[in-house]
């Protein structure tokens, strides 16, 4: 990565200490979605490795991933597929159950939102410890998505998660890397 774009991305990137609790820094990217020039820049990043290529459909994870996942889908006219926690989507769901820190979660996305063998690219603002991100990447697997790449802003590289998404045959693009989170 260019030292600008790491600037820039550094620059507009909230960490919060001891939050959601003690010990862990919450990486915001809020902050980073409210300027112009970072919000533009993280996108076209995002974009860049796709352009030219066919992808059908961009797969967001809620909540950040969506805003994320939209920008990337209109400048790869593409369509988007939100993936969501369970009982928020009114149609015809699969679902998939996914461990977290705390117990264990669901995530849902319609059936119909992708057919078998459209390539698809999974987006996220981040990836910890890769729950959520496997979760989803089995989730498209699952309906038989061609899952091309899983894409975050940021890699907490001391948590595990990239390799996790790696271990599914799925290439995995990050923008910054935070250490020792």
């Amino acid at each position: 990565m260019d030292k600008s774009l790491r600037s820039v991305l550094e620059d507009s990137i909230r960490s919060i200490h001891n939050y959601p609790k003690e010990g862990i820094v919450f990486r915001d990217i809020s902050t980073l979605l409210g300027h112009p020039r970072a919000f533009r820049r993280s996108v076209d990043e995002l974009v860049h490795p796709f352009a030219g290529q066919r992808i059908d459909k961009v797969a967001g994870i809620e909540a950040r991933g969506f805003i994320l996942g939209g920008a990337v889908a209109h400048q790869l006219s593409s369509g988007f597929v939100p993936i969501r926690k369970k009982g928020k989507l009114p149609h015809d769901t699969v679902r998939i159950a996914y461990s977290l820190e705390y117990g264990i979660d669901e995530m849902e996305m319609h059936r119909d939102a992708i057919r078998p063998a459209e390539k698809v690219v999974l987006i996220d603002d981040l990836i910890a410890t890769g729950g959520t991100a496997e979760a989803a990447v089995k989730l498209l697997q699952q309906i038989g998505a061609d899952v091309v790449a899983a894409c975050f802003v940021i890699d907490l590289p001391d948590l595990g998660g990239r390799k996790k998404i790696e271990a599914l045959g799925v290439p995995v693009r990050t923008l910054i890397e935070f250490e020792g989170d």
